[in-house]
């Protein structure tokens, strides 16, 4: 878990957007730790393809310098690949996570911090969703009135994880790569990414991300994205049930956001370390077409068209 703060810093960082499709709520909080290493991205209008969508969190160990990377240029990196243009996003997730972090490695002050990062990336687009996942943040999504998985949490101890650890030369103990490293993927982390002769997808630990896809209906109410800061506290029917609660009482995301991280902020450090990491969360509530936001709403939105990170 590593140090913490005498009392935690409770201050958040929040926003709210909206457009005629979705209605969206992030907010993010430093908490226990000594500083903040997460970030994230909200694109109601994607940059390369404003056709799509995109909502990212990115949790940073180690440093901030990979989680920041990311969350500023991982978007762009899918947009432009030949695959996206030809309309293959799921191989295009792929590929922009093998890219962005080959991109960093070639940063010596990136490299030099020995920094990783978690990425859960949800991209709509034509009436489906894809969700792409390295590590263990996590996106759930509340349809027909059930919590459903959009990602799965990479864990070193999960039995493909794990044969791909040992056939690079690593190790798993204490649920940990080589005793020290709690996901087997991730962005970043260069040291795990040092095998001879082995791919990248292959290495101890590798950004190549899982990649699923939906088609949206409208069955779709809300998706949920958050680093396990919220995810090791609560489950994902229990985080579905909470968030949908509220939005059925007509609270606006951007509080349930903060309601939530207030609920898994732990009281003390004395016992599991659960709920003493930094947190984050972005609620993205899927609304039924209806006429296009007024004007104010629209500038609002466009406003927050950019990626946004946490420092």
């Amino acid at each position: 878990m590593g140090v913490t703060l005498s009392s935690p810093m409770t201050e958040k960082n929040t926003m709210f957007v909206e457009n005629a499709a979705y209605r969206v709520g992030v907010s993010s909080m430093q908490g226990w730790r000594v500083s903040m290493e997460d970030a994230h991205a909200v694109h109601l209008e994607m940059p390369g393809d404003q056709s799509a969508a995109f909502f990212a969190v990115y949790d940073g160990h180690g440093g901030p310098s990979v989680a920041e990377f990311a969350g500023a240029h991982l978007d762009r990196f899918i947009t432009s690949q030949e695959s996206y243009k030809n309309g293959n996003i799921v191989a295009a997730i792929e590929r922009a996570f093998m890219d962005v972090d080959s991109k960093m490695r070639e940063d010596k002050s990136i490299v030099e911090e020995m920094s990783g990062s978690t990425a859960n990336v949800v991209l709509i687009k034509n009436r489906f969703i894809y969700c792409g996942n390295a590590g263990d943040s996590r996106a759930i999504a509340f349809v027909a009135g059930e919590t459903i998985p959009l990602s799965t949490d990479h864990k070193p101890n999960n039995p493909q994880e794990f044969r791909r650890i040992n056939d690079a030369g690593g190790w798993v103990d204490a649920n940990r790569v080589n005793g020290n490293l709690a996901v087997s993927r991730a962005l970043g982390d260069f040291p795990f990414k040092a095998a001879p002769h082995k791919p990248q997808d292959e290495q101890q630990v590798t950004a190549f991300p899982d990649v699923r896809k939906d088609a949206l209906t409208d069955q779709w109410q809300f998706i949920v994205l958050a680093c396990d800061g919220i995810w090791d506290v609560m489950s994902s029917n229990e985080v579905g049930d909470f968030v949908k609660t509220r939005l059925s009482a007509g609270e606006r995301p951007d509080s349930i956001c903060e309601e939530l991280m207030t609920h898994c902020l732990a009281p003390d450090v004395s016992g599991s370390q659960a709920g003493c990491d930094n947190m984050t969360v972005i609620i993205v509530e899927l609304l039924k077409p209806r006429k296009p936001s007024n004007a104010g709403e629209s500038q609002d939105a466009k406003r927050y068209n950019m990626a946004s990170t946490d420092v």
